[in-house]
């Protein structure tokens, strides 16, 4: 047997924009978490500067916007509502990925050994060091976003 509650078309109408209310606060708050988590990636990118290239190109990239040309695969990525990025990489700075997983021995045509390089991690540290704070500012817009779509 169902059962009438007033008020609940206003409900219905309230959860239906909740999504949209969500995403339209969640994003200033990606922006600026993505912010913090390339700044310390600069930081910590510092320990391998030769040039300075690296921490340059690091960037962050918010909802909407559009990664640097040479960020991911030589391409761009355009940001959508919920998402951030942080990315590392120039014309002049190719070699992120090296600094941060290191690489093997390699060999060179004639057999010379090009040498090995550690593992300086940058971007996945400034990560774990903002996670738990990321997290928290993003609960907290959601829960504010919810209780105002309830009326609170």
């Amino acid at each position: 047997m169902a059962r009438y509650v007033q008020g609940s078309d206003a409900l219905k109408r309230k959860l239906a924009a909740l999504p949209a209310a969500v995403a339209a606060a969640l994003n200033p708050a990606l922006k600026r978490s993505a912010e913090e988590v390339a700044a310390d990636a600069r930081a910590l990118a510092e320990a391998s500067r030769r040039t300075g290239s690296l921490a340059d190109s690091i960037d962050a990239t918010g909802p909407g916007e559009t990664t640097p040309a040479y960020a991911a695969n030589g391409g761009r990525r355009t940001a959508e509502d919920g998402q951030a990025f942080v990315t590392a990489g120039s014309p002049d700075a190719r070699h992120g990925h090296l600094v941060e997983f290191g690489t093997s021995e390699r060999q060179h045509k004639d057999g010379t050994s090009t040498g090995t390089m550690p593992a300086e991690p940058f971007l996945l540290p400034a990560w774990r060091l903002n996670m738990t704070r990321v997290k928290n500012r993003l609960r907290r817009v959601i829960r504010a976003e919810a209780r105002k779509a309830a009326g609170q």
